[in-house]
């Protein structure tokens, strides 16, 4: 019965072999070849009909010259990848002969594939409009990727020349940054698997994907994620107590049970913030991946990622100014090894005391140095002293040089690179000072002594007048509570030089001049993406709260202006609470400044709180 009622297999032919209709068409009999055009076209063209035409075509493809480069495009629009195995496969040897019989047909079989790198297109219809964006659902996603990348390796086999033509497909192909979260996160992921098999293309793909991330991460400032943060945390308390009272016990507890509960508090608020979490935790992913082999450290895989992350970080990173997240791929693949950690501040301490680099390469290399030797944990204290009297030492040398000559006053064009140098030593210091005076007091005052923090302060390029307010401050309360060096001399004269202007144009209101002069930034900062944060925080050294002896160093108030923007995430307390802790921000203070809802490292001013 079941012979009987299934219908007869469609194999009609027009005109004869597939070898008949082409030589047919290069006479200019065009009838047939139309009515093959037709054929491979019609959308409901049965899985037996595509076998049995790619059967032909593969035994005929010396005649898909470039003139028949229409009936090709046809071809590479056949749906096979949904299609049975057996079409599959067939599709699959069929691009391996077009592919090494006529090169000509590369480039479209490879936008073919890397057109499929994304989930399919669906229309919705919302309010009489059509919406047309990515197919989320798609249960076969992950098999129909597998079989492009095999689609892929094929085409490499047969062409050696793949990947030079491949790249610049892969390139035009990525989507804008504001298609859905599912459909950028399947494309970078893809990318990162095509560099497996395709080794040559690493470098490149890694330098387009953290260019595309860049361009999101300079898009959304901490500002806005933490503000976005903060409406959205505000509109669910005000929902919870409209509903507070609807849903019984039972009720509620089956909605804490459900899965998009617990995912939609991991999204993050801001749109673009969500689409950069995502991306970064597949990166972070795809790092430990190529790092790691059965579990262990892989050295060779790891020096080999490692450079090519290195030169992205050079051509990219280094010259884009205050990205919060992005640069943190460098931060996670040293944790992996300290021989790493110490390999990246060596390349970092080369391009700072390196004149023929740029001024500004040379500050935001020191930013990134400061930042680093602060943050990771991973970093000892040996290879803390190591780098403090490394750029200790070059300070001393320049304070040499200049401190006599024409330039010997403070100016942050020409001195630029050493400020920046004093800047990543003072925060360094406020870091890791416990750390250098634990276990022998009188031995870790004894090195603190030897590096001459006095001369640094007191010499007449005056670094004090120049870093960040909030830095100079805990710096002058360290090192003072140690006996180091007492700087509030030199903060209170320059406090005083601290000049208003009028500016122009706007009624004459009053500005501070510009407390952030070196425009630093601490590249390590707090890091906020909810999903992969998860990854770095293990490796984050976060600032402790002042204890309440501590906080006895900053009984004298130190102001510098009232700035809308400011605070540093080590002067508002963020860790969580121990005994005896006091929280550094008070409420008192709070009347003179916004409260602090930032956690960006590069305040333009500050106040130092005091205990009442």
């Amino acid at each position: 019965d079941e012979f009987i009622s299934s219908p007869p297999r469609k194999t009609v032919r027009f005109g004869g072999t597939l070898t008949d209709i082409l030589l047919k068409y290069e006479k200019g009999e065009t009838t047939d070849f139309e009515l093959l055009k037709h054929q491979l076209s019609d959308p409901d063209i049965k899985d037996a009909q595509i076998i049995n035409w790619l059967h032909e075509f593969r035994a005929s493809v010396a005649y898909l010259t470039k003139e028949l480069e229409q009936l090709v495009s046809i071809l590479l629009k056949l749906p096979w990848l949904r299609r049975s195995r057996e079409v599959v496969e067939e599709y699959l040897g069929f691009l391996g002969n077009l592919v090494s019989a006529q090169t000509v047909h590369l480039r479209p079989c490879l936008r073919m594939i890397v057109s499929q790198f994304v989930p399919p297109r669906i229309t919705i219809r919302e309010d009489d409009v059509d919406i047309s964006d990515s197919d989320d659902d798609d249960e076969n996603l992950s098999e129909n990727f597998n079989t492009c990348h095999r689609a892929l390796q094929t085409v490499a086999r047969y062409v050696p020349s793949t990947p030079q033509f491949l790249m610049p497909i892969l390139v035009e192909n990525f989507p804008f940054i504001n298609k859905s979260e599912r459909t950028l996160e399947c494309y970078v992921h893809n990318l990162l698997r095509v560099t497996v098999y395709l080794p040559t293309l690493r470098l490149q793909i890694l330098e387009l994907i953290i260019e595309k991330l860049l361009k999101l991460d300079v898009s959304t400032p901490q500002q806005d994620i933490e503000d976005a943060e903060e409406a959205a945390n505000n509109s669910e308390s005000e929902e919870k107590s409209t509903e507070e009272g609807l849903f019984d016990m039972e009720e509620d507890e089956e909605r804490k049970g459900n899965k998009v509960v617990s995912s939609s508090s991991e999204r993050m608020a801001h749109p673009l913030a969500e689409r950069l979490d995502i991306l970064m935790t597949i990166l972070f992913s795809y790092i430990k991946d190529v790092c790691h082999v059965d579990g262990k450290l892989d050295i060779s895989n790891t020096k080999d990622l490692y450079r090519d992350l290195v030169s992205v970080f050079d051509k990219l990173i280094l010259p884009t100014h205050a990205s919060c997240h992005v640069q943190y791929f460098m931060f996670y693949i040293c944790s992996f090894k300290l021989g790493l950690a110490e390999a990246f501040l060596d390349h970092l301490w080369k391009k700072l005391h390196d004149p023929n680099n740029p001024s500004v390469i040379r500050q935001t290399a020191g930013s990134y140095i400061g930042s680093f030797l602060a943050r990771a944990k991973f970093i000892p204290v040996v290879t803390v002293k190591a780098c403090l009297d490394l750029l200790v030492n070059w300070m001393h040398k320049y304070i040499d040089n200049q401190d006599t000559g024409a330039n010997a006053y403070c100016d942050v064009a020409l001195h630029g690179p050493f400020y920046s140098t004093c800047q990543a030593v003072f925060y360094t210091l406020i870091f890791r000072h416990k750390q250098l005076l634990d276990g022998n007091l009188r031995k870790g005052l004894s090195y603190l002594q030897s590096l001459n923090f006095e001369r640094i302060v007191m010499c007449q390029l005056n670094p004090l007048k120049i870093c960040i307010p909030s830095v100079v401050n805990l710096f002058a309360a360290i090192t003072r509570k140690y006996q180091l060096v007492f700087c509030y001399t030199i903060i209170e004269r320059n406090n005083r030089q601290f000049i208003p202007v009028v500016r122009s144009g706007t009624g004459g209101d009053l500005v501070q001049t510009c407390t952030n002069p070196l425009d630093s930034f601490f590249p390590f900062d707090p890091y906020l993406l909810k999903r992969s944060k998860k990854t770095i925080d293990p490796f984050y050294q976060f600032w402790e709260e002042l204890s309440a002896e501590d906080l006895e160093n900053l009984k004298k108030p130190i102001k510098k202006g009232t700035s809308e923007d400011e605070d540093d995430d080590f002067l508002k307390g963020e860790t969580p609470q121990n005994d005896g802790v006091v929280e550094i921000a008070p409420n008192s203070y709070e009347s003179n400044t916004r409260s602090p809802v930032s956690s960006i490292g590069s305040p333009p001013d500050c106040y130092v709180p005091y205990s009442q």
